[in-house]
């Protein structure tokens, strides 16, 4: 579950980096999103993401100092799909956290969630409050 202020955060994110692929992290608990860590693509690109490795660090610093837990992995596909590719398959490495993709569809940005464990894709809904 997303605040209106943390998907505003990172579609502006996602946004800003247009038309690279935006990423980063979702801290929160129960799978209760409270706070949003943006992360650079250190390869920027509009059709790979790789977060950058000190900057994911402490991120995940600043969720354990706060007291909360990854629940979540961002990232945008610019040009689509909405659905995660087969290289996100493959280089997922945090089961049990939603993998949200924010994409760009008939000029509106959309945002779907996925888990990803075991290489299967199932859809997970996105409540935005």
């Amino acid at each position: 579950m997303l605040s209106l202020e943390h998907w505003q955060q990172m579609l502006q994110h996602v946004r800003s980096w247009f038309p690279e692929e935006a990423c980063g992290l979702i801290g929160g608990k129960q799978n209760r999103a409270k706070q949003i860590i943006p992360i650079e693509n250190e390869l920027h690109s509009p059709v790979r993401f790789r977060m950058k490795p000190e900057q994911q660090l402490n991120g995940f610093l600043t969720l354990e100092q706060a007291g909360l837990d990854l629940i979540g992995i961002y990232h945008s596909h610019p040009t689509g799909p909405d659905y995660p590719s087969e290289t996100d398959r493959l280089e997922y490495a945090y089961p049990g956290t939603v993998y949200l993709i924010v994409s760009l569809n008939n000029m509106e940005w959309k945002v779907r969630g996925f888990q990803l464990d075991d290489k299967k894709v199932i859809e997970i809904p996105v409540i935005i409050l």
